[in-house]
């Protein structure tokens, strides 16, 4: 394995493929140094030409955004694999063409979006297609908390909101069909740092995101509804809790003409908890040794940049944008 980009997400990438079995980080890069300390011995390389020179077989991408697609296309053209972090690329036109490249080289090409690696969104996805919910009506996701000082050059929407258009579509196994967005910018910057999300998926699953870098209080929650209940995802812990809808009449009497959904029994459900990024790395090294695993193609990762472009679209004209 080589590892480009040995910023704040480089380093967790550095220590996690250092522990699993299968994977030898044998080369790192980087053009501003290694200030984290994570090469420990290795020559800090100064860029993709001198990764792939190492004669690495994969590579793990953790550059900033808009260098994607240039890292990217350089390991296609030198038939390395490689995962890179997300979001794919900086637009969904260089997301488009870093995909046909893995594709047309033969390549596996995965984008890592380790919210899917949580315990707590894992097990929700197989209840969910395991029936417990019935059928789904809604997913709602709440993503807020403080400015983080590693982001300089995206916004909320292609640095957060994007994790939860990924692991939406997902939990639903549905794209979206049509979005609208509300942004606002308040503490100066060039990139929007609020964003509220409405939408609809092609299996008429309806959402809503709300996500910023403007909270106080940092919440990662996930909740689906549906005919039989919700289930509530608390990513920061990978808590899973269940609630039943209920068939107790209520006798109070401000209550009684109620007829709708009531609250039934509620179980938090004892799950096992691994580190996301490393479940994401052993994907993506069992992939890459042929085993049947779930990693995020590329492919994937181009419809949600479509998405979140559709949200930034839909915010600045004022219009909901149909995909």
């Amino acid at each position: 394995m080589g590892l480009i980009g040995l910023g704040s997400m480089g380093r967790h990438h550095a220590r996690v493929i250092r522990e699993v079995e299968g994977m030898e980080l044998v080369a790192v890069a980087d053009q501003f140094g290694d200030r984290h300390g994570v090469a420990q011995g290795l020559e800090v390389l100064p860029d993709v030409g001198a990764l792939i020179g190492a004669g690495i077989d994969a590579a793990m991408v953790a550059v900033p955004t808009y260098l994607h697609e240039e890292v990217a296309l350089a390991l296609a053209a030198a038939g390395v694999h490689a995962m890179v972090e997300k979001p794919i690329a900086a637009t969904a036109a260089e997301g488009e063409r870093v995909a046909e490249a893995f594709a047309a080289a033969g390549l596996l090409g995965a984008v890592g979006y380790v919210e899917r690696c949580n315990p707590a969104l894992l097990e929700m996805r197989r209840r969910i297609a395991e029936g417990q919910l019935g059928e789904v009506f809604q997913i709602t996701t709440s993503r807020q908390g403080p400015f983080p000082g590693r982001i300089a050059d995206v916004g909320v929407v292609k640095d957060l909101a994007t994790h939860d258009v990924d692991l939406t579509a997902w939990i639903a196994q549905s794209h979206y069909a049509m979005v609208s967005g509300q942004v606002t910018h308040r503490s100066g910057r060039e990139h929007e740092d609020m964003v509220v999300v409405s939408g609809r998926l092609e299996n008429d699953i309806i959402v809503g995101h709300a996500v910023n870098w403007l909270s106080p209080l940092k919440v990662r929650e996930t909740v689906a509804t549906g005919e039989k209940g919700a289930f509530i995802a608390n990513t920061l812990t990978g808590d899973l809790t269940f609630v039943a809808n209920g068939d107790v009449r209520s006798e109070w009497e401000r209550s009684s003409h109620f007829r709708g959904v009531s609250e039934g029994d509620s179980v938090r459900y004892a799950l096992a908890r691994r580190e996301p990024l490393r479940v994401e790395q052993e994907n993506f090294r069992d992939a890459l040794w042929g085993r049947q695993t779930e990693v995020v193609s590329m492919e994937e990762g181009v419809h949600t940049l479509r998405v979140v472009e559709a949200i930034l679209a839909s915010a600045a004209s004022g219009r909901t944008i149909t995909l």
